[in-house]
């Protein structure tokens, strides 16, 4: 069985677009095999000068899928079951 694919939110604590992306992939993950990872970009100078304001950004593989809010149909890219 292969390993659940991770998907990285790069987010910051008071972020109310950030809280919002991440409650969404959450609800996600009851019917989806996916990880879910939060990295506050607050925590690191090199982070927070590559995504700034532009946050939250959703990535899985080191690929960019969207930001500020969840694009169901990036998404749909990646897990086609939800594409409807």
């Amino acid at each position: 069985m292969s390993d659940p694919l991770i998907l990285v939110v790069y987010s910051r604590e008071h972020c109310h677009l950030c809280h919002d992306m991440i409650a969404a992939l959450k609800e996600l993950q009851a019917g989806l095999s996916f990880r879910l990872e939060i990295v506050d970009v607050d925590g690191n100078a090199d982070l927070k000068s590559r995504y700034g304001e532009r946050v939250p950004v959703l990535v899985a593989g080191g690929q960019e899928i969207c930001h500020y809010h969840l694009d169901p149909v990036a998404l749909a890219r990646i897990f086609p079951q939800i594409a409807g």
